[in-house]
């Protein structure tokens, strides 16, 4: 694994250099094996660019770049750029949350600066052969940061009623909140709308297809304007 990048100039730099290269090609350079098949190996696309990278937060409740304040997020696409699935921001706090605010928030931290690494990730494609696409720095625009405050809100609202237990992947046009555990027999606590203390399944933020769709047509546009 690469030092942190010492500032943002230098973590653009090295993202750049990822670009077009494959999996194998990455995993060579340091020493990896390339897995047969992602499945059971779902967080490894993600650790191999982090090496590359520099990313030193890991699994801690920070920006991968704390120094800098930049999260990073691949993001599988197929081949015309459109993201194949929803891209998860952090786990939901369920307890505790009353007086909590969107500025103080933890989603809110994530997305303030987010270094975009597309990568190819049709299943029919095998893994060591997928490639690295154009890295995208992206800051929300106060657009988007309001419609992410608004769902955000909207979700919470019905965390601290005790709704959890009804919140459905539905709310929310672009941030949806949604069972977040490697399998379903994983609890956490959470208060029920008669404000006891209930065991429900762990959630997580999620941002949608279409407004990660729309970071990475904004960031291709504006780079392509340079």
């Amino acid at each position: 694994m690469l030092s942190t990048p010492c500032n943002e100039q230098e973590l653009i730099l090295r993202a750049n250099q990822l670009y077009g290269k494959t999996f194998t090609e990455l995993a060579q350079e340091l020493n990896m094996s390339v897995p047969v098949d992602l499945r059971r190996e779902k967080g490894w696309v993600g650790q191999l660019i982090e090496h590359h990278l520099g990313a030193a937060a890991g699994s801690r409740p920070e920006q991968d770049f704390p120094a800098l304040g930049i999260e990073l997020k691949t993001i599988p696409v197929d081949y015309s750029g459109n993201p194949l699935e929803t891209t998860f921001v952090c786990v939901a706090p369920l307890i505790g949350v009353q007086g909590l605010t969107w500025e103080k928030s933890h989603v809110k931290n994530k997305l303030s600066k987010v270094l975009w690494v597309p990568v190819l990730g049709e299943r029919e494609v095998p893994v060591g052969d997928r490639v690295v696409g154009f890295p995208i720095l992206w800051t929300p625009t106060p657009d988007q940061d309001a419609q992410l405050q608004q769902d955000w809100e909207e979700i919470m609202d019905l965390v601290v009623l005790g709704k959890v237990q009804s919140i459905s992947a539905r709310i929310g046009e672009a941030m949806q909140l949604r069972p977040k555990a490697a399998n379903g027999q994983a609890l956490t606590d959470a208060y029920g709308e008669s404000g006891n203390r209930i065991k429900t399944r762990p959630r997580g933020f999620y941002l949608r297809k279409g407004f990660t769709k729309q970071i990475l047509i904004d960031g291709l546009n504006s780079s392509n304007q340079r």
